[in-house]
């Protein structure tokens, strides 16, 4: 039990925040130094790797989704969209609407003016091979052309380089982030700003896990009002697999827990078996929710101007990039850090801020994206039964 523990990736970002604090407030100079050389080098290979992050999941990603069951994989995918985008679009109104009660960027500017420079002792340039928006653009435009091609040549050398990228966040940089946390939040400590940043933290956090249970009694309430059931029953019904996401971080981990609850609402096993293993990978409402609201905090926090327009585009490429992320804790976030730095300007700091916000609410996000898949189950289940009942009559 301890070991399963120490090795879980929340309980490995909360003790590097502790240990960075305690290193900015309690040591010299000198050492906080040495962890700001890490900080620079990290982040300059974690700007060399999003582009091809981005290339490495998104092609095979698109790619698989041209390929299947037709009609049915549509509606899937509509619905697993519109569920992100409606997401993503009602947490930037909460977020921006409520937020700025609680989040000060004149006493964040404030603390800025006054804080004290940290320069590594040296730094490595590392320039990316493309830059983000090339990396989208090319890996929209060879996954869409490989969809049809079948079982071909570069269909499969893209399923490999998924599997190198996937060796890079798992074994790579997946464990090197509470280090690169670690010295972002000494670097706060040192400048004097620890106390601003984690209290909002504390805030958001609360905020955002009532803003996830909203999310799925309107989901549930949506899904019932299609099919004629009880809502409230139905989402207790799935609150097994709620409850085993939180606790494995993995919508893939989870599968086998959500397609036997699906079922338990009636949903018929053919349906199940699609749509739980297709809404694991495409649907990620409740990552969007945390990705936004934070985006919105973090803007908020360094006075960053933001607008509707800016965030709309965001959320509907955001429910796009995430189709890629990876089944393991923290892959949503490295999906997207490559829109949150060409579409919401998020430099080094931000992004690494930005990652220990999601992981910190990793577990109820992943549990809110699974309990999702049960509502989009009962939905194309009574879209399907109701298309054989037509044919049949």
């Amino acid at each position: 039990m301890l070991k399963k523990i120490t090795h879980n990736l929340l309980f490995k970002v909360f003790i590097a925040i502790v240990l960075g604090v305690l290193i900015g407030l309690y040591t010299p100079e000198s050492v906080n130094r040495i962890v700001n050389t890490f900080n620079a080098f990290f982040g300059e290979f974690l700007g060399f790797a999003i582009p091809l992050i981005i290339l490495g999941l998104i092609m095979p990603a698109i790619a698989d989704l041209g390929k299947g069951a037709g009609k049915l994989l549509l509606i899937t995918a509509a619905l697993a969209y519109g569920s992100t985008l409606f997401s993503g679009f009602s947490t930037y109104f909460v977020a921006s609407g409520f937020f700025p009660s609680f989040i000060e960027p004149q006493n964040v500017q404030a603390i800025e003016e006054t804080a004290i420079e940290l320069t590594p002792y040296f730094s490595i340039t590392i320039p990316p091979i493309l830059d983000v928006m090339s990396a989208l653009v090319l890996a929209f435009v060879i996954g869409l052309g490989l969809a049809p091609l079948g079982n071909s040549t570069l269909k499969n050398v893209t399923m490999d380089f998924q599997k190198i990228i996937m060796f890079l966040i798992e074994k790579v940089i997946i464990p090197l982030l509470p280090l690169y946390i670690l010295s972002i939040f000494s670097a706060i400590a040192f400048k004097g700003q620890v106390a601003s940043v984690l209290s909002v933290f504390v805030k958001i956090i609360g905020v955002i896990f009532i803003m996830h249970i909203l999310l799925m009694v309107i989901q549930y309430i949506i899904a019932g009002a299609i099919t004629k059931k009880n809502p409230f029953k139905a989402l207790i019904t799935m609150a097994p697999a709620y409850f085993t996401a939180l606790g494995t971080q993995s919508s893939a981990a989870t599968i086998p827990v959500t397609l036997q609850q699906a079922e338990k609402n009636g949903v018929s096993p053919k349906v199940a078996n699609f749509v739980i293993p297709l809404g694991a990978t495409i649907h990620l409402a409740g990552s969007t929710m945390k990705i936004v609201a934070c985006a919105v905090a973090l803007m908020l926090m360094q006075g960053m101007d933001f607008n509707f327009g800016m965030f709309a585009g965001f959320v509907m490429m955001l429910g796009i990039a995430m189709v890629a992320a990876p089944g393991v804790p923290g892959g949503a976030i490295m999906a997207a850090v490559g829109i949150l730095q060409t579409m919401l300007g998020f430099d080094a700091e931000a992004q690494a801020l930005m990652i220990a916000l999601y992981i910190a609410m990793d577990s109820f996000g992943t549990a809110a994206n699974i309990t999702g898949d049960g509502a989009i189950a009962l939905i194309v289940n009574r879209i399907v039964r109701d298309k054989k009942e037509t044919s049949t009559s």
